[in-house]
């Protein structure tokens, strides 16, 4: 720190005076390299006599005309190459030459004539040496010095055994300006690690100005994530930008790298620890058997089949619309299982006999019924998670007619195929978009719940003959457990907040925020197919699990949040010289300004801390399955405002927040379309538990 200080403050001085300190260096140089000479001469300490000073005055006065003679004083040593020392060569061969014939073949009274060849050979050195050092002091330490102060400027947050690794890696590369570390150990405080000091996190506000902080790493892996919360709602106050590393499972090779380095997690933000997997009900429907994931290529059919794997099934049936996500999904699978199997590693639990997995990647579309139904009498899946699902509420809405029959026909679709080939568990990914929902998206999702809470009540001799049947071979005595479990929103999906708000911070803004006052419900995604295998190995028949999403989060608190931890601050009327706007757009079509889990109230525990069980009523197959024909006509036609009063009158709670905005709707552009009562029957002759 101190030499970058000298060295910017001497080059910040006017260029006359470089050029009169440059001259100063070269006439003292002749005067010592005069007094060297002479003591090599007599080999000893000689007193400066009055001879000697016509020595270092010829010196002196030829010296610095050939100096400025061949431009010594013009070039800019810290940036000279080849030419300015071929100069340099040039001039001191001059000197020579002429110091030589004065003291040597001419001769001065009392300077021996051995100093003219010793004296220009020693002055030689010292300008050579005097403008190799400028080069580097001066040139390639400054630019180090310039290249510093563009980096950012990083305390780590942590003392430990990761921090110290950090900042070891910090220090081998130039990417990052190492200043100390912040820990909260005060017996550490005021000392220091490698010559890097250790200061208290409270000194953050005084040191931030004095060393420059731009930025924050929390080197904390083994806290709790509630502690961690604790820390980046502290620092969110300063403006600095935090990035943390991940957690001790994410580093277990004992080695940090500035690779490990990232952005925090919305989990770090929200502080919520995560539970201890149940392994018995983990590899209760798993273990052994062949299950199937519809809409393997999705968000949570992706995260599914990662848990999936783990727990050692015996094949693993990929079932996927998306070409694309259906190939990537497999090529992850079997690469990574094939890479675990390579390294001796093996899945979380004892594996069965047959071994590895095997993945079978089906191209399908779950309202296909000859094809699912072909799957599953080929495979015979034992257990099916059934992701597949349009979930993007703006889109679902301005493709209404798709997104109901993708998620409701699907839905019964593949239920009905599981019924009729003896799957014995069936479970239903639904949303808490599906309780008193606002958009079409919200109401297919609640449909298809009726669905298969309808087709669980039926007995087994009439669920196997429900659409044509028992399959070849297939015993109507047996049962399918039909269950759904709902939650809200997970971290990281397609469409998710999170990354787009990063990526809006990156770009300088504007947030783009639909309301002000909009809140959800969080869960990572892991946790969220972790919880979905468990609740489904608790069903008994038609159960309706909810999973503790813990407490609502505003959204605008989020985003404020992520521009504060990026080192930036929010631009709003209180702050106009602010670096990041949030800007409110409005709600989409169908979109609400917060989610609910539950139809009804005091959902019952689980034997899991984070399940919990909704007891919800629901109408009789036979009586849904007139609602269903409705439903069919209307999309048949393309009728959306038949299809919107239909969900209407089957969904309880079900209010539209915006007029019809398909697109293929307005494109033709048909009139609202009156309701024939012939198709809806009046309320009153409707059962009082499906009446809107």
């Amino acid at each position: 720190m101190t030499d970058h200080f000298w060295i910017a403050r001497l080059l910040a001085l006017p260029h006359p005076i470089k050029r009169t300190l440059a001259v100063a260096v070269d006439i003292a140089l002749c005067v010592v390299t005069t007094w060297l000479a002479l003591c090599l001469r007599l080999e000893e300490w000689v007193v400066i006599q009055k001879s000697h000073g016509w020595a270092m005055t010829i010196a002196v006065c030829l010296a610095l005309p050939l100096f400025v003679r061949f431009g010594l004083y013009r070039a800019i040593f810290r940036y000279a190459g080849w030419n300015v020392m071929f100069g340099l060569a040039q001039s001191m061969g001059w000197y020579g030459l002429l110091y030589g014939i004065v003291f040597t073949a001419i001769g001065v009274s009392g300077v021996p004539r051995a100093v003219g060849m010793i004296q220009p050979l020693l002055l030689a050195m010292g300008v050579g040496l005097s403008r190799m050092a400028v080069r580097y002091w001066l040139g390639d330490s400054y630019r180090c010095v310039l290249t510093d102060q563009h980096l950012p400027r990083v305390l780590v947050y942590g003392a430990g055994d990761a921090g110290r690794q950090l900042a070891s890696a910090l220090n081998h590369t130039r990417e990052q300006c190492l200043l100390g570390f912040l820990d909260d150990d005060r017996r550490l405080h005021h000392r220091t690690i490698d010559g890097l000091p250790i200061y208290p996190p409270d000194n953050l506000a005084e040191l931030i100005p004095r060393l420059g902080v731009t930025d924050v790493l929390l080197a904390m892996p083994s806290v709790s994530r509630a502690r961690r919360s604790a820390i980046l709602n502290g620092l969110q106050n300063y403006p600095v930008h935090v990035r943390t590393l991940p957690g001790l499972a994410d580093l277990v090779s004992g080695r940090v790298t500035l690779n490990d380095v990232r952005e925090p997690d919305i989990e770090d933000l929200l502080g919520r620890e995560p539970v201890i997997p149940n392994g018995i009900l983990l590899n209760r429907n798993l273990r052994g058997k062949v299950v199937l994931v519809t809409g393997a290529g999705g968000s949570i059919g992706g995260e599914l089949c990662r848990q999936i794997v783990q727990c050692a099934p015996e094949r693993l049936l990929l079932v996927e619309n998306s070409e694309s996500a259906l190939y990537q999904i497999h090529r992850e699978l079997q690469s990574g299982f094939d890479a675990a199997c390579a390294e001796g590693d093996r899945p979380m639990h004892p594996l069965p006999r047959r071994y590895p997995v095997a993945f079978v990647p089906l191209l399908a579309s779950v309202q296909d019924k000859a094809r699912m139904s072909e799957i599953m009498r080929v495979w015979r899946p034992h257990t099916v998670y059934h992701a597949a699902a349009y979930k993007h509420v703006p889109l679902v809405e301005r493709n209404t007619v798709e997104g109901v029959r993708n998620n409701v026909w699907g839905t019964e679709v593949c239920a009905q195929a599981a019924a009729q080939n003896g799957v014995e568990s069936f479970v239903f990914i639904s949303t808490d978009k599906a309780v008193h929902p606002t958009s079409i998206m919200g109401a297919s999702k609640r449909v298809a719940e009726m669905v298969l809470q309808s087709l669980a009540k039926l007995n087994p001799a009439m669920l196997a003959t429900v659409e044509g049947g028992a399959a070849d071979g297939q015993s109507p005595g047996v049962r399918t457990c039909f269950s759904m479990v709902r939650f809200g929103n997970v971290l990281g999906s397609s469409g998710s907040v999170v990354p787009l708000f990063r990526e809006q911070i990156k770009k300088g803004g504007p947030i783009t925020l639909t309301h002000a006052e909009i809140t959800r419900y969080f869960m990572t995604i892991p946790e969220a197919a972790q919880l979905v295998i468990q609740a489904g190995a608790m069903a008994t028949g038609g159960d309706v699990f909810v999973l503790d999403m813990g407490q609502p989060v505003r959204i605008y608190d989020l985003a404020c949040r992520m521009v504060h931890l990026s080192g930036l601050s929010v631009k709003d009327a209180q702050h106009p010289d602010g670096d990041i706007e949030i800007e409110i757009t409005g709600l989409r079509p169908g979109e609400k300004l917060y989610e609910e889990l539950l139809i009804g109230d005091m959902p019952h525990p689980t034997q899991h801390p984070r399940i919990m069980k909704a007891h919800e009523e629901c109408p009789s197959w036979t009586f849904l399955n007139d609602k269903l024909d409705a439903l069919q006509r209307a999309l048949t036609e393309n009728n959306v405002p038949r299809i919107k009063a239909v969900l209407q009158q089957m969904v309880c709670g079900y209010r539209p927040t915006s007029d019809v905005v398909d697109w293929v709707h307005l494109a033709q552009g048909r009139e609202a379309i009156q309701v024939d009562e012939e198709v809806l029957p009046d309320e009153e002759q409707m059962p009082r538990r499906i009446r809107p």
